[in-house]
């Protein structure tokens, strides 16, 4: 049953990221964003991104921090989606490695309580350049468990909401996970991915978690007012008979819930195993794909060189003369082509002749700078090499992208895998719940009959001296049936002896 819904701040209550808007009131915003897409891709781990991020803000007036905070955008759909929480009584909390200055600002317009994120150090009004807080150098995870000890729930009883990396310690453990416009990493480990920028999407997939859950104790509910009420026989050794077949009937109950049970582990082990390969070949298609980003970019870099050189030779070869030397080629070109083609007059062809013949003069007495002819042909030298390395890692780069895709394809796969595997986990643990309802049932049943031939009355005995006293004895052995009622209501396998000590001390 989810009794608790916890939210990153940054990106998922919020639509930004907050250190980055800070970042500009220092005019470092370009290094942060890198350092912050880096944390997020898991490149790097979160206390040194955070640590780093901050140093960059000394010497910042927290006023205009606190400015900023308070023109931060929430996230679209923020506000309905806390409020219908609310509404059915799911609680609300927000853990982040963000700040408690942007975090206040945010939980003062929605209403939530339980907030858990850094501090910046201040000294005279401006940020020192430090960093305090629980999730410095613990993770979220650590945070989320000591918050549901206090509030007395368990970590299947929460849905988790975030979006990057230092946010897969709680998907992760969360009865529920949820990636919300996430990172690649969290989507692959997350039960529910929404890619839309509206936190009323992730309200929807919990209400529709919530309905089923209530949809299932409904039916477990309407099926035991279905029961028709047990009735005793008639006669002592008809009600003796109807015993032993209930003590039957629940030990195979007991029996069918603890198979379904069994069944519910093994595809609960088989889903964290695909999950743990999933993750492995998304790190392996994430590095192939950062490999190839690194290329491309030496890629880019010798194609400028390459295009440098090129234009430096045109210049040169223009400036010295080569400009002059196409373009009296052309003309004569040109005028050898009309006496070819065309029937002219005599005295017409002659001056076209003598013109051929002038422009071939003047053609002879341009001479090209040698030294400068000596230049070019080194740049020229200079874009071939630089091509040769275009071609060269252009296909290092084409290699690594098949790999990623490769692994990303494999992902897909294990995913599905996944998918099918978390499918049947539920199926049987619901299963398992339905048993265990039975069994309830059953020892309901059996708890009539007791009272009927009054064997829950423990019989008194004289004390000896080989054993307990008879209030000893019977006070252990309420104790021992009490702590065997707890397992039970815990969904704990119950023998037929331990039914049997239940039954002696009508406990249940």
């Amino acid at each position: 049953m989810i009794k608790l819904v916890v939210f990153d701040l940054d990106n998922v209550i919020i639509d930004g990221e907050a250190i980055d808007e800070i970042g500009k009131l220092a005019n470092v915003e370009e290094d942060i964003a890198e350092i912050t897409e880096k944390a997020m891709q898991g490149e790097i781990d979160f206390e040194t991104s955070i640590k780093d991020r901050v140093q960059l803000l000394e010497g910042t007036s927290i006023e205009e921090i606190q400015k900023v905070a308070s023109e931060l955008p929430l996230m679209a759909g923020a506000l309905d989606t806390i409020n219908g929480l609310k509404e059915k009584n799911i609680d609300v909390a927000i853990i982040s490695g963000s700040f408690d200055v942007v975090a206040s600002e945010v939980c003062d317009k929605l209403g939530v309580e339980a907030v858990y994120t850094n501090s910046f150090t201040v000294e005279d009004g401006k940020l020192t350049g430090e960093v305090t807080g629980p999730l410095v150098s613990g993770s979220k995870l650590d945070v989320l468990k000591d918050h549901v000890e206090k509030a007395g729930i368990a970590l299947e009883d929460v849905v988790a909401v975030g979006d990057g990396a230092n946010d897969i310690s709680m998907i992760e453990s969360a009865g529920c996970g949820i990636a919300f416009n996430a990172k690649d990493s969290v989507k692959e480990i997350a039960d529910v991915v929404v890619e839309e920028k509206d936190l009323t999407k992730v309200l929807d997939k919990i209400l529709n978690q919530l309905t089923a859950e209530e949809e299932t104790v409904e039916e477990a509910e309407d099926a035991s007012e279905e029961k028709p009420e047990f009735v005793l026989a008639d006669t002592m050794e008809g009600v003796r008979k109807q015993k032993n077949e209930k003590e039957a009937e629940i030990a195979k109950a007991a029996d069918e819930r603890e198979e379904f049970n069994k069944i519910a582990r093994e595809h609960r082990r088989i889903r964290d195993e695909l999950n743990a390969s999933l993750k492995e070949n998304l790190n392996k298609a994430i590095e192939y794909r950062n490999e190839r980003n690194e290329i491309n970019k030496d890629v880019e870099a010798a194609k400028r060189a390459r295009n440098e050189a090129n234009i430096k030779i045109k210049n040169i070869e223009w400036n010295s003369g080569k400009r002059d030397k196409v373009k009296i080629e052309n003309e004569i070109k040109k005028i050898d082509k009309i006496i070819e083609t065309r029937v002219l007059d005599i005295k017409k062809e002659n001056q076209l002749v003598k013109n051929a013949n002038d422009l071939r003069k003047q053609l002879m007495d341009i001479h090209e700078d040698e030294s400068v002819k000596a230049e070019a042909d080194e740049l020229r030298k200079l874009s071939e090499k630089e091509h040769e390395k275009v071609i060269e890692l252009s296909e290092k780069a084409q290699t690594a992208h098949e790999e990623m895709l490769k692994y990303f394809r494999k992902t897909d796969d294990i995913r599905t895998a996944a998918d099918e595997a978390h499918k049947n986990f539920i199926e049987a643990r619901k299963n398992a719940s339905a048993k265990h309802e039975e069994f309830k049932a059953i020892l309901s049943d059996i708890h009539v009959i007791n009272k009927k031939l009054g064997s829950n009355k423990p019989k008194r005995r004289k004390p000896d001296n080989k054993g307990s006293s008879g209030p000893n004895k019977n006070r252990e052995e309420r104790q021992r049936a009490q702590q065997i009622f707890e397992k039970f209501k815990k969904g704990g396998k119950v023998s037929t002896e331990e039914i049997l000590l239940l039954q002696k001390y009508n406990i249940g």
